[in-house]
C-alpha cells in the first residue's frame, strides 16, 4: 500500500512538473508535431486493419446468434454499429494502442534516462519534464480520439463489408439497422472515453519510462510496466466512466 502511494504521489509531481508554461513554444510545437507522427500517423494502419475486421466478426457473430424469428432482421447493424461505438473503438483500440504507443514512449523516455541524456538536460537548465513529457501527452490527447472516430467509421464499413461477402445479412437491413435509433451522444462518449484513456496511456507510459534507472534490463522492464499498469488503469476507468457517462 504504502508502495502504491509512493509511486501515485511521484506520478502527479510528475505530471506537477510536466504541466508547466514551455519557455519556448516553438521548439514545444516542433517536438508535438513529430509526436503527434509518432503517436497518431504512425498508428493508422493498424488501427484501420483491426477495426474493419472487428467490425466484421461481430457482424458474423450477431448474424449468427440473432436466428430467432421474434428478432428483428436489421437487429444486426444495430448491434454492430452500437459494439462499435460504445465498446470495441473507444475501449479496445485503445488498450492495442498500449502496447504499441505506450511500450514505445516508456522505452525512449527510459533510454534517454539510462544513457544520462534527461540529466544533460537538466544541467543545461531545461525542465526535462516539461520537454519530454508534455508533448507527448498533448500529442496523444489531441490525435487518439481521431484514431477512435476513424475507428468507429472502419468498423461499420467492416461489418458492412462482411454483408456483401458472407451474405449472412441483407445488405439493406444492415444498413437500416446502422441508422435506427442512432444516438448521436454515443459518439461524444466514446470520445471523451478516447480523451482519457489516452491521458492515462501517454502519462502512465512516460512516468515509468522517465524512471527507469539501470541499464537495458531495466529500461524492457519500464516498458513492461508501463504497458501493465497502463492497461490496468484503462480498465478501471472504463467501469468509473461507464458508469458516470451511461448512468
Amino acid at each position: 500500500m504504502i508502495n502504491i502511494l509512493t509511486h501515485l504521489g511521484a506520478y502527479f509531481l510528475m505530471l506537477r512538473k510536466a504541466f508547466t508554461k514551455p519557455e519556448k513554444m516553438k521548439i514545444f510545437f516542433k517536438r508535438l508535431s513529430v509526436e503527434i507522427e509518432l503517436i497518431g500517423v504512425d498508428s493508422l494502419a493498424l488501427v484501420s486493419i483491426l477495426s474493419l475486421f472487428m467490425g466484421a466478426v461481430i457482424l458474423i457473430q450477431s448474424a449468427y446468434n440473432f436466428e430467432n424469428p421474434l428478432i428483428p432482421s436489421y437487429a444486426e447493424g444495430v448491434a454492430t454499429r452500437d459494439s462499435m461505438l460504445l465498446e470495441f473503438s473507444p475501449t479496445i483500440i485503445s488498450l492495442i494502442l498500449v502496447g504499441k504507443v505506450g511500450s514505445s514512449i516508456a522505452s525512449e523516455l527510459g533510454t534517454m534516462r539510462v544513457t544520462e541524456q534527461v540529466d544533460a538536460l537538466q544541467i543545461m537548465g531545461v525542465n526535462p519534464v516539461n520537454h519530454l513529457v508534455l508533448p507527448k501527452i498533448v500529442a496523444g490527447v489531441l490525435i487518439i480520439p481521431f484514431l477512435i472516430l476513424m475507428s468507429m467509421f472502419l468498423g461499420i464499413v467492416g461489418g458492412f463489408l462482411a454483408t456483401l461477402i458472407t451474405e449472412s445479412v441483407s445488405t439493406t437491413k444492415y444498413i437500416y439497422g446502422i441508422r435506427y435509433g442512432f444516438e448521436p451522444y454515443y459518439v461524444v462518449y466514446a470520445l471523451t472515453k478516447a480523451s482519457v484513456f489516452a491521458f492515462i496511456l501517454t502519462s502512465v507510459s512516460s512516468y515509468h519510462g522517465y524512471n527507469a534507472k539501470g541499464g537495458a534490463l531495466e529500461v524492457g522492464r519500464s516498458s513492461t510496466k508501463a504497458v501493465v499498469y497502463s492497461t490496468i488503469v484503462i480498465i478501471l476507468f472504463n467501469l468509473i466512466l461507464t458508469k458516470l457517462l451511461l448512468n
